[in-house]
């Protein structure tokens, strides 16, 4: 009998990825994919494609849209559906998992003809809860990683059809994605692959279950030359084809021939990798040792349902950054909600999918978290979505509430134009300054943090394209992305220190007069909403936000003995969207450019400077031929000023590399000139 291959591929490129970006991974994998499978019309298959990227190359390239519409037509693809914008629909609420889906779905019959029945789950989430959304909008069955079943205490060796699982009574069907064939399509050599389903064919297997990234098919290091140039993938649909012992089907046409395995109920996972990513690094250590442990004693595969590692939401307990940003995205969420139903517009709902776009709410090898520009469009989405929101249904102009949920209240101050947000966690400082007419947080910044990886830069530094190692599974193949190591930049573990404060804007230091240095991380909220207050032994200082329009003012007042011969400074990490690019650069009060943002720049006093950034607004409504936008510092009396990159050092499956986060500007007024010392920090944000 032979076996059923249900082959899957899935297509998707982050929400704000670069031009061209996209347009290389369709020279590189996607035309070409397409190209090779139009020709062996008799191979069945299922893709999805994220309805973004679809967007994107219904614009962008026609011609492979209208094969993928042609192939369709013939039968020989079935579209699987989910979000729109991939979210993991585990993280978002179940009014937008249901909009997500069925925007994606109406999307794809609308251009191929065909209503999705099965769903790709990002980054294959599971958590239950899911399920009433994905049968109210149509879905009959999704993919999911045979390690879920292994964990639920499925039989391994019954792994080879699907199951069925409910939730309130609603029926879901779930496929199970082996692992070995994820691990060998496409990086063990085309025979041995088809070799190893005709031994499942001969093992009595009903069907080889896999579904898993297209990039793997030219993207990843050293695939494109492997899959096309070496003929990788027409051999093996030509293996397939003429093997007796192999048949190839949709997953609807499977589905719909065959009957369940029987009921399971899932736990709450994703892929093993994934399971130690959302791990701190402590316990990630921890954990992969343990993995270690077990592959050496040869039990690794008898244990692994057993060593599960966290979830995927642990992003959220792991980096406040993704915290913060996914708490405000609920929060508009709720708001757009709330408004009638006749104000909702398509394009506010827009902005919602894409503000919930997963990339930039996690890190591993694949997630987004330390990309700025993937962060960035996140925030373009959301703050776009609440400028509509505040035209229909303003905001309170101050609020105090925990929003993130993490223990200490945060103070919002709006203006109709910019939104100050102040976290009451002793350091008083801004986690957020963002403008609605430019669309950009400028808060919007990452620390550096610990992460487990970083233990191989412990010998010290590390050469850009040095290092390259492979693990060797496929001998006679090529590596897979988890497997290799790379830098493609020179990186020492200096680089990867992690941060003791966060990186906000106005985190504060007392200098006393013997150069002792104090985090004033003992703010108090004292009187007014906005007014905070830090001691020591015969000082004190009082500091006070105002915002009006796109302003944000700063003071402070210092009193007491000891701050006659004291120094106060402040940090500001500033994101800007150039960062290190040529489009951003420092503008001094006279006009004078002294460098950009990824450079250096110490001054002995300043009262004005611009920061401008070519990019900054690009997203927004701006009107044509108006002025980039910039951000102002005004500053009485006049500081020290220190200016340079702050960079964080990730791992990616091109290598380590270090990217600039934000601006960071040092000021110091170098003595405090006594008793009742007043001093005023302007910010400006100008389109």
């Amino acid at each position: 009998m032979p076996v059923t291959l249900l082959f899957g591929v899935h297509a998707h490129q982050p929400v704000g990825n670069f031009p061209a970006v996209i347009d290389d991974a369709h020279a590189r994998c996607y035309s070409l994919f397409l190209r090779v499978m139009e020709g062996y019309p008799e191979f069945r298959f299922s893709m999805h494609f994220s309805g973004w990227l679809l967007d994107y190359l219904l614009a962008r390239y026609p011609e492979d849209m209208a094969r993928l519409a042609t192939m369709t037509q013939r039968g020989q693809i079935e579209w699987f559906g989910s979000g729109d914008c991939e979210p993991v629909l585990a993280a978002i609420p179940q009014r937008d998992r249901v909009t997500q889906i069925t925007t994606l779905s109406d999307k794809i019959e609308r251009h191929f003809g065909m209503r999705p029945a099965g769903a790709w789950l990002t980054e294959r989430v599971w958590e239950s809860s899911v399920v009433p959304a994905l049968v109210e909008t149509g879905i009959r069955y999704v993919a999911v990683d045979d390690y879920h079943f292994l964990c639920a205490g499925t039989d391994g060796a019954q792994l080879d059809s699907f199951y069925t699982t409910e939730e309130d009574g609603q029926r879901l069907d779930l496929f199970p994605i082996a692992e070995a064939a994820r691990y060998r399509l496409p990086f063990s050599p085309a025979a041995e692959a088809v070799a190893w389903l005709e031994d499942l064919a001969r093992q009595g297997h009903r069907a080889a279950i896999y579904f898993d990234d297209i990039e793997k098919f030219g993207i990843w290091p050293e695939t494109h030359a492997w899959v096309y140039e070496k003929g990788w993938l027409t051999q093996f649909v030509e293996g397939v084809l003429a093997s007796p012992l192999i048949r190839t089907a949709t997953y609807a046409e499977y589905h719909a021939r065959e009957k369940t395995r029987g009921i399971v109920y899932l736990p709450t996972t994703s892929y093993i990798e994934m399971n130690e990513w959302t791990l701190p690094a402590p316990r990630a250590r921890a954990y992969h040792a343990l993995l270690e442990a077990e592959k050496a004693a040869g039990h690794f595969e008898e244990h692994k349902a057993f060593l599960r590692g966290g979830i995927w939401r642990n992003f959220l307990s792991r980096y406040p950054e993704a915290n913060w940003m996914h708490k405000r995205m609920l929060d508009a969420s709720m708001r757009l909600a709330r408004l009638p139903a006749a104000q909702r517009t398509t394009e506010m709902q827009e902005h919602l999918h894409r503000a919930q776009a997963n990339d930039a709410y996690w890190h591993g090898l694949f997630g987004g978290l330390y990309l700025p520009h993937l962060r960035r469009a996140v925030w373009h989405n959301l703050l776009a979505l609440e400028a509509a929101l505040e035209r229909l249904a303003p905001a309170p102009a101050l609020e105090c509430r925990d929003l993130d949920n993490d223990g200490h209240d945060e103070l919002l101050l709006r203006s109709g134009e910019a939104l100050a947000v102040i976290r009451e966690d002793g350091d008083a400082a801004l986690v957020e300054f963002s403008s609605l007419p430019l669309a950009h947080n400028f808060g919007d910044t990452l620390r550096r943090h610990a992460e487990t990886y970083h233990t191989k830069l412990s010998g010290g530094m590390q050469h850009a394209g040095a290092g390259v190692a492979t693990s060797g599974a496929n001998k006679n193949g090529i590596a897979s992305a988890h497997d290799r190591i790379s830098f493609l930049h020179a990186i020492a573990a200096a680089d990867a220190a992690p941060d003791a404060r966060p990186r906000g804007l106005c985190l504060d230091t007392w200098i006393a007069a013997d150069g002792t240095r104090q985090a004033l991380d003992t703010y108090r909220r004292n009187g007014a909403p906005s007014h905070f207050v830090a001691t020591g032994a015969d000082w004190r200082v009082e500091k006070h936000y105002a915002l009006q329009g796109g302003t944000l003012e700063i003071t402070y007042h210092i009193t007491g003995a000891a701050a006659a011969s004291a120094q106060l400074e402040t940090q500001l990490n500033l994101a800007l969207p150039s960062c290190d690019g040529y489009g951003g650069r420092y503008v001094l009060a006279d006009g004078h450019i002294p460098c950009g943002f990824g450079q250096v720049l110490e001054l002995p006093t300043l009262s004005r400077i611009a920061l401008e950034d070519t990019e900054l607004g690009s997203q927004s409504n701006r009107p044509p031929g108006t002025r980039h936008g910039a951000l102002h510092l005004a500053v009485s009396p006049a500081p020290s000023f220190s200016a340079r990159p702050h960079h964080t050092v990730s791992q990616s499956e091109a290598g380590f590399e270090k990217i600039m986060q934000a601006v960071c500007i040092t000021l110091r007024w170098p003595t405090v000139t006594g008793d009742g010392q007043r001093i005023t920090l302007k910010i400006v944000a100008a389109s």
